[in-house]
């Protein structure tokens, strides 16, 4: 054989592509009030006040509660996330080009989804708790840290009824998983352990009444004010447009795949219609976390 046969040498090239690592779609959307099918450019939330019980002297009036009645606008934006494909481009590769780039419009839209809702949370001027870090944080500081947000929140006299929810960035859950009330099945039931059921994006751990989760698209990640979240489900609400009926769409955003013969090529477009709005600032607790922090060294058992 010829020492030059190295010059016909093939590449292979594999035919399932790898999508990058991102985050893949929403994770807040069901932790919210969902308004679907929108028709319109605004969806209002109704908010109605709280009221107080009075006596009455006997056949007298009884005094009405009067209670306020308020609205919170959610303002719908368009975003769009698409590409081409080119006809005779597709001939050239083995990769299902049309496929990969649906997952990839899908997901970033799904991203954009939870970054509305983290814009709307952090610009409430809610509570704030600054969890403390002083030098290297303990055990027993990020559980007080924890336990601080819980308690503001309880005392703005939200209910403890299973719908409240969490958001730590990366660097708040490696300390958050330091205590062991958070991370030990011992102190966690069974029913409070991660689980996959309902929101196939990410996954939930029940402690304190609360559904927390790890997040990385949180305000700030990775920065010394990062943001971490606690809120009631009835606290926010996003609103997602009506979709023409000729597009396949799945809850807030709708696909359309469509050939352009004057461009011989595909056009792979996802798109929705969404706005995210704070109904009751009191049911959100922000806190500010140095996510720069080292983690405390935890003795080995």
């Amino acid at each position: 054989m010829s020492t030059s046969i190295t010059n016909a040498f093939i590449t292979a090239y594999e035919a399932k592509v790898h999508l990058v690592f991102q985050r893949m779609g929403t994770v807040l959307l069901q932790a919210v009030r969902w308004k679907r099918d929108v028709v319109g450019s605004t969806a209002v939330f109704q908010v109605i006040g709280t009221g107080a019980a009075t006596t009455k002297a006997r056949h007298g009036t009884i005094t009405p509660m009067n209670q306020t009645h308020s609205t919170a606008t959610a303002t719908l934006a368009d975003f769009y996330a698409g590409d081409w494909v080119d006809a005779l481009d597709e001939a050239k590769i083995n990769i299902d080009e049309r496929d990969a780039l649906s997952k990839s419009g899908a997901m970033a839209l799904g991203r954009k989804i939870d970054d509305q809702i983290f814009v709307a949370m952090d610009a409430a001027n809610t509570d704030n708790v600054t969890w403390a870090t002083l030098g290297v944080v303990s055990e027993k500081q990020t559980r007080a840290n924890l336990l601080s947000m819980v308690e503001n929140l309880y005392n703005n006299d939200v209910p403890n009824d299973g719908e409240i929810f969490g958001a730590l960035s990366s660097g708040a859950w490696a300390f958050a998983m330091t205590v062991d009330e958070f991370a030990s099945s011992d102190f966690v039931g069974a029913n409070g352990l991660p689980w996959t059921q309902g929101m196939p994006t990410a996954r939930f751990r029940e402690w304190m009444g609360v559904k927390w989760t790890m997040h990385t698209g949180v305000p700030r990640a990775q920065s010394a004010t990062s943001a971490q979240f606690l809120w009631h489900r009835s606290s926010i609400g996003y609103a997602s447009g009506k979709h023409p009926k000729n597009f396949a769409n799945r809850g807030a955003i709708v696909a359309d795949i469509t050939w352009h013969g004057d461009r011989a090529a595909h056009f792979v477009n996802h798109m929705m219609s969404g706005g995210a709005v704070v109904i009751e600032a009191a049911g959100i607790i922000e806190g500010i976390f140095d996510d720069t922090s080292s983690l405390p060294l935890i003795a080995s058992t």
